[in-house]
């Protein structure tokens, strides 16, 4: 089996989960390439892995027997970086979110698709084994229909993360707690209760940060199913915690705490996914995580070249949370409901 040929683009805070997954499927990924514009970062990052490095993007672009470029730079360079990649003929695999505005997000999707390239976007909740099993239950009805869904995530981080430049500004992350943290619970939320309609609610930046953007989100929901609940997400929380995702169901009660399933039934029956290694990243340490399921992303997206299908996560379905994103930011701006578009 030929292996699929992935470049590295941004060689920041984000890339070492997906560097260390990348070393593990090195049967059957090839690193050709990994550049930042910082010779500095290029520096620190050749001393750490062993891939071979660039000096710009173009000499990636112009490479032939480059596949796909994995893109790890901060979210307000994703759409300009993604569609060089694709009108390039590269396969685009792109960390969250799509960029810092949903426009420029739509414009990737769509640039990346009339090229006919692959886009696949680093949502790593999806591949949990609790939020895996949590769906195929939903699948099957074991459940029963979907009545309540509520989602809670309360993290920490410390002011000292919010003092980087440009961190929790609208400029450079699209936004605070939302875009930058809970998008990742939020997206395996959607994924498994399905769209939310409409939001009402508050969204604030706390007595706890200095910030531009929001650390506080907190909003009443209803879902395109009928089904209604909440949304709890801030990360003023110290110490930080596990998020959770509870599902109300004719039948029973899903509850998703970091990476722990436990399902409940009124027939009696009760199943368990135990805690897995890789939830972490909850307080003042954004990168307390093992990579397991940064690898997971990068095995799906890999096999998804190969096998001409698309990959767990679509940009279809970052841009679903992207608009909920959005109308959470309208509601607290306003305090009227929301529709979400």
């Amino acid at each position: 089996m030929r292996k699929t040929r992935i470049a590295i683009v941004g060689l920041g805070m984000a890339v070492t989960p997906h560097a260390k997954g990348l070393m593990d499927l090195s049967d059957r990924i090839e690193v050709t390439h990994a550049f930042a514009p910082s010779p500095a970062r290029r520096a620190d990052f050749s001393a750490r892995f062993p891939f071979p490095m660039a000096d710009s993007l173009e000499s990636i672009l112009n490479d032939p027997g480059v596949d796909a470029v994995a893109v790890f730079t901060p979210a307000n360079t994703h759409c300009d970086i993604g569609l060089a990649c694709a009108r390039a003929g590269k396969h685009v695999l792109m960390e969250k979110p799509l960029d810092i505005t949903t426009a420029r997000a739509v414009e990737l999707v769509q640039g990346c698709r009339a090229a006919g390239v692959t886009l696949g976007v680093v949502l790593q909740h999806r591949f949990r084994p609790a939020g895996v099993r949590a769906g195929e239950l939903l699948a099957s009805g074991a459940l029963g229909r979907i009545v309540g869904c509520s989602t809670t995530i309360r993290l920490w981080r410390p002011q000292s993360y919010y003092d980087e430049a440009g961190r929790g500004s609208f400029r450079r992350d699209g936004g605070g707690v939302l875009i930058s943290q809970g998008i990742h619970t939020l997206d395996l939320m959607l994924s498994l209760a399905g769209p939310v309609t409409d939001v009402t609610g508050f969204a604030t930046t706390t007595a706890v940060h200095q910030m531009e953007t929001e650390d506080m989100v907190c909003a009443g929901i209803r879902f395109a199913n009928g089904a209604i609940g909440t949304i709890d997400a801030t990360t003023a929380a110290f110490p930080g915690f596990h998020e959770e995702i509870m599902i109300t169901g004719e039948n029973g009660t899903l509850a998703l705490r970091g990476g722990e399933l436990l399902a409940q039934f009124h027939d009696g029956r009760v199943e368990r996914v135990e805690n897995d290694i890789a939830s972490g990243g909850t307080g003042a340490d954004p990168m307390a995580f093992p990579h397991d399921y940064h690898r997971a992303v990068m095995a799906d997206f890999a096999d998804a070249i190969r096998e001409r299908r698309a990959p767990k996560v679509t940009g279809e379905d970052a841009l679903r949370v992207h608009r909920l994103i959005d109308a959470l930011i309208e509601t607290g701006r306003s305090g009227a409901p929301a529709r979400v578009r």
